[in-house]
């Protein structure tokens, strides 16, 4: 299957007219299907509509109701997938401004309890210190300022207590010298820092040992509701609940090969120190 990401923001409208066609060909009204489904009327109406994304579950039980079998419902389930499926390229995000993309991020949060981050290569904005999140968007022309600072003012959704976060970071993710030797060990203290805030749980998988995993990218998941995985070009927004219970899941494995508490502060501490030796 090739991915066409163009495709995406089409499939709910797809979807949603495959659905009625489906419907209509096995000459069913709507209240007679949201009958045999259990749902309300309106819920189907809506689907239909494409007003709402309905569930894959929702899906099955609509083409498992009107008999519909075969390709055609291995089509209709795929854009179900894909319906749920965003792609947030890197470009369109510049292109209409960056500080635009970190008010959308600012809503996402103020609407999530429980975050889960994997990071992989680099540190995440709400962990990041000022001349981190500099340079992260270095390479961004025009005037940043904006950017930079609502980045920054995001992090104040640290300190909610209503919010949970747990941060999971490679060493690499850590050590990555974005920046020069001294802002990097600042850097360092900022993590160990914020480690110790009451509702953050911060934890470290070092480059030793042995850890029987593959990780390839960038993930976040918000509740039990939506993941994000970040690429080179740009992210994946994923609504489907299996896709986020298999990104919960691959979170869950990751956590146990973690290292928390005093023990990830001392090597954070360790790493900064030789951030610190190489100032001259």
């Amino acid at each position: 299957m090739t991915f066409d990401p163009g495709a995406l923001g089409r499939s709910r409208s797809d979807l949603a007219a495959a659905l009625k066609r489906e419907r209509k060909r096995a000459g069913w009204t709507q209240v007679r299907l949201a009958k045999r489904c259990n749902m309300s009327q309106t819920k189907v109406s809506t689907i239909e509509s494409g007003k709402s994304t309905p569930a894959l579950v929702d899906v099955e039980l609509i083409l498992e109701a009107l008999g519909s079998e075969g390709p055609l419902a291995a089509d209709i389930l795929s854009l179900a997938r894909s319906a749920h499926t965003e792609w947030q390229d890197h470009w369109a995000s510049r292109r209409r401004g960056l500080d635009k993309k970190q008010n959308e991020l600012a809503r996402l949060e103020a609407a999530t309890e429980e975050f889960r981050f994997f990071l992989l290569s680099m540190i995440t904005g709400l962990l990041a210190t000022p001349d981190y999140v500099r340079a992260s968007i270095a390479d961004v022309s025009g005037d940043q300022s904006k950017t930079i600072a609502k980045k920054l003012e995001r992090q104040n959704v640290l300190l909610e207590s209503a919010k949970s976060f747990t941060f999971i970071l490679t060493e690499q993710a850590v050590r990555w010298p974005l920046l020069p030797p001294r802002a990097m060990a600042m850097q360092l203290d900022r993590l160990i820092s914020v480690s110790r805030l009451p509702r953050v749980r911060l934890g470290v998988l070092p480059l030793a040992g042995h850890i029987p995993e593959r990780p390839l990218n960038t993930f976040t998941v918000y509740d039990r509701r939506l993941a994000t995985v970040e690429t080179g070009t740009g992210a994946l927004v994923l609504r489907d609940h299996r896709d986020v219970n298999a990104y919960r899941d691959d979170f869950d494995r990751y956590e146990g090969y973690a290292v928390w508490g005093e023990e990830c502060r001392e090597l954070l501490s360790e790493w900064s120190m030789i951030f610190t030796r190489q100032h001259p």
